[in-house]
């Protein structure tokens, strides 16, 4: 049986339906999308968002800080259980997490933290915040892998591995999103058994999932590749093929997929 599953980050759900930006999932059809920051509570969707009835739909949203965050996944095979946090209740209230197990594997759909701010002191703060909640997503998925569990993990990762995921990586390093400690997160998950799919495919540069909306930079293709899908490595056989969508405009964010046979 094969699967596809997309991810993407739509920068606020009901403004990409309002606009016409979801046209072209109604028309692929797939058979999970994951979206990251909806900006939206699952009332305050299904009031706006028609088409998707043939989907198993799950939301989370923020309760600290309405229209922020937000993650959901449309599924056309109804998971076993979907709850959304971690598991101990920890950052349930950012609305960031919903993990969905299915009887073949279990995926997590996450908007990670940005860890950036303007202001220092408070990217500071912002910073610490997002590097805790790595750690606990690095328990929970040490966890995983450690049992033995087959893992997909999706989303909004807010940081770019390798120089060759982005376009300017000596002036990137200064900065949240590609930071040593950081990209030392994505070490850590690796070594824990996962591997980023789209890397498994694809070696070349100049394939990205993010551009600032300043300077024309995604009509001159100078992004970075912050959105990923990771799979545990007894996975790995069973994932045919994993891309990027930069065509799908919309948001500043472009669309990510994989294609599993099961």
């Amino acid at each position: 049986m094969a699967i596809d599953i997309l991810s993407w980050n739509v920068n606020g759900l009901r403004a990409r339906y309002n606009k016409g930006h979801l046209s072209w999932l109604l028309e692929e059809n797939p058979d999970i999308f994951c979206l990251q920051e909806i900006k939206a509570t699952e009332d305050q969707v299904k009031e706006t968002i028609n088409g998707f009835d043939d989907y198993y739909s799950f939301y989370s949203s923020s309760t600290v800080t309405p229209g922020f965050s937000g993650v959901s996944i449309y599924s056309k095979i109804k998971p076993k259980k979907v709850i959304d946090n971690f598991g101990d209740g920890k950052y349930k209230e950012e609305g960031r997490i919903l993990k969905a197990e299915y009887d073949d594997f279990t995926l997590l759909n996450i908007y990670f933290p940005t860890g950036a701010d303007s202001d220092k002191s408070i990217q500071a703060k912002m910073l610490h915040h997002k590097l805790m909640f790595y750690e606990r997503f690095l328990n929970l998925t040490e966890s995983l892998s450690s049992s033995g569990e087959k893992v997909l993990i999706c989303g909004d990762f807010n940081i770019a591995h390798k120089p060759l995921d982005l376009a300017n990586p000596k002036n990137a390093s200064k900065k949240p999103g590609f930071l040593q400690v950081e990209r030392a997160l994505f070490d850590r998950l690796i070594a824990q058994g996962y591997n980023d799919t789209f890397r498994e495919f694809n070696q070349d540069p100049n394939h990205y999932t993010w551009w600032s909306n300043m300077y024309n930079l995604r009509e001159k293709n100078m992004g970075m590749r912050l959105d990923h899908f990771f799979a545990t490595s007894n996975l790995k056989n069973y994932i045919k093929s994993a891309y990027t969508r930069p065509e799908i405009m919309g948001s500043d964010h472009c669309p990510i997929g994989i294609e599993i046979q099961l």
